[in-house]
């Protein structure tokens, strides 16, 4: 009897914690002030983020004063004619607090990929000490075909104009569609912000976006937070492919 009393008294208490544990840990996540990803990126990795105007005005000196981040990538272009209105700005301000920097391109499934290398050029400068551009894939095209081509076409255009070879940008659907088997010689920008890329089959990941929720002095809103493969002057030997040669 007392162990029957017992049990119908304390596992509905036991329940009831434990979903109140669940309730906060999802609040805090939300909030931006736990991420379980980030128990997967060691105090010595290399760290940066990715903005774009979503996050507007941002102080970069407040950004370099944390001596958290070594790189920065900033959204240029997207599709034919979208031009992004901060990349000027975020362009110039990373470059003069010493943060490494690249930009990138969000692809439009529909449009050539030599009309998007096009807007692509026009807007980011070829400038020594930049990372190599990036190709954002995050859609599907309905003829995977001709998607394969158009992606190809962008891509050598940009490495021919900036003598780097660029990096793709990717989340798991869109790697298994579009990578695997067919880009696996580029650097890899691998997304998953629900459990770490360590635990994925991507050989050739170099950048890991692990948040999309981050905090960083100097930007306000959320911020997605990235870490690289190895260490900072291996990153900055990304910067110097075969510049020179162009």
């Amino acid at each position: 009897m007392a162990w029957n009393w017992l049990r119908r008294s304390i596992w509905p208490r036991v329940g009831l914690t434990l979903l109140g544990l669940l309730v906060i840990g999802a609040l805090l996540s939300y909030a931006g002030i736990i991420w379980p990803n980030s128990w997967f990126v060691g105090h010595d990795s290399t760290q940066g983020f990715d903005v774009s105007s979503y996050q507007k005005q941002i102080d970069w000196k407040e950004v370099a004063q944390t001596g958290t981040y070594s790189f920065v990538f900033i959204k240029a272009t997207e599709g034919r004619t979208y031009q992004d209105a901060y990349f000027q700005a975020n362009w110039r301000g990373a470059k003069e607090q010493g943060l490494l920097r690249g930009a990138y391109h969000f692809y439009t499934e529909y449009l050539t990929g030599a009309e998007q290398a096009n807007n692509y050029i026009h807007m980011v400068p070829k400038e020594a000490g930049m990372l190599p551009p990036v190709l954002d894939l995050e859609v599907t095209g309905k003829d995977q075909k001709k998607m394969l081509h158009e992606i190809q076409v962008f891509l050598d255009m940009l490495e021919q104009h900036y003598g780097l070879k660029p990096i793709i940008y990717t989340d798991f659907d869109r790697y298994e569609q579009y990578i695997k088997g067919h880009f696996e010689n580029y650097s890899i920008w691998f997304r998953n912000i629900i459990y770490p890329v360590q635990w994925s089959n991507i050989p050739n990941w170099s950048f890991w976006q692990y948040s999309n929720r981050g905090h960083v002095p100097g930007i306000s809103g959320f911020v997605d937070l990235n870490m690289f493969s190895g260490k900072r002057d291996q990153l900055k030997a990304l910067t110097q492919q075969t510049f020179s040669q162009h």
